[in-house]
């Protein structure tokens, strides 16, 4: 079994869900009691957001690359960003890593690709919904990508930082998030993908007929994959 390197904090609640996902997914395929080694490095996510705020994402890139360089040096095989906003600074991560980074944006593309789905909606933060580090990994994987208009992507975001990172669940968001997501469909998209890691709190499935792509259980049951290879 390989060592998972978790780079962590962004936010801590859906980390948690990041560590208890893992290890519940080695378990079913291992039994026993049998759990993932891995190793955390959790980030202060007050720093990263105020970088991402003043678009200062190259310093950003720089405290994740030091973090996943101490995961590396502590023995792990590869690294899993836990967030999707932040691969917006993979190459940089990358760059001062022997080890690979399991990309959840590929991982995505593959479970999306797996169940014949060619158009998707995207939810996530606003820098992951107009941002072409994103969409251009899923459209590389021939997936078509819609995203919602400028005000419902201002009322996502605030919903993401305000809401579901201090770990707050509200009925008015979920109804709200469920209305954008069913104006995505009838423009179109075959099936969501729930491209931020605190969305899968919020939304879950049985909430809407179309299939949808929870980024942090498919990223985790991934890294299971790999851990396992």
């Amino acid at each position: 079994m390989k060592t998972i390197g978790l780079i962590g904090g962004m936010s801590w609640e859906s980390t948690e869900i990041y560590y208890r996902m893992i290890n519940e997914e080695m378990n079913q395929r291992l039994g026993g009691l049998h759990s993932a080694r891995c190793i955390m490095y959790s980030v202060d996510f007050a720093v990263i957001e105020a970088y991402q705020a003043k678009g200062e994402w190259n310093k950003a890139g720089d405290v994740l690359a030091d973090a996943a360089q101490k995961l590396e040096r502590a023995g792990a095989d590869f690294i899993i960003l836990c967030t999707n906003t932040m691969h917006k600074v993979i190459d940089i991560i990358e760059k001062q890593l022997q080890i690979p980074v399991l990309h959840i944006g590929d991982v995505t593309a593959q479970a999306i690709n797996r169940q014949g789905v060619s158009t998707v909606g995207l939810l996530g933060t606003a820098y992951t919904m107009t941002g072409r580090f994103y969409i251009d990994r899923l459209k590389a994987n021939g997936i078509d990508v819609i995203v919602p208009d400028a005000v419902e992507r201002e009322t996502i975001n605030k919903i993401i930082f305000d809401e579901l990172c201090h770990g707050k669940i509200r009925d008015t968001s979920r109804t709200y998030y469920l209305a954008v997501m069913n104006r995505l469909v009838s423009e179109g998209a075959a099936g969501i993908i729930l491209g931020c890691t605190e969305i899968g709190m919020l939304i879950k499935t049985g909430d809407t007929d179309v299939p949808l792509f929870d980024t942090t259980m498919i990223h985790a049951k991934e890294a299971v994959t790999y851990a396992l290879l």
